[in-house]
């Protein structure tokens, strides 16, 4: 399997955390040099891993926002 490369481009903020540690934090990234898409998933402490997550477009945030509302 190939390599997964990411870069965090903005830290927005943190959801919840878990009494290990981990952290579900929403965040902008860029996903194997592709444009940043936002992103919900568990990080683990020091970000040494990552949990299964859901990247989402502007348009499909702008989406959520609006049935939450």
């Amino acid at each position: 399997m190939a390599e997964i490369k990411y870069e965090i481009i903005e830290q927005i903020g943190v959801l919840s955390e878990s009494a290990k540690g981990w952290k579900k934090e929403l965040n902008l990234i860029s996903w194997n040099g592709h444009a940043p898409k936002y992103d919900i998933r568990e990080w683990a402490p020091n970000r040494e891993k990552m949990g299964k997550g859901i990247t989402l477009s502007e348009d499909e945030v702008q989406a959520l926002q609006a049935l939450l509302k």
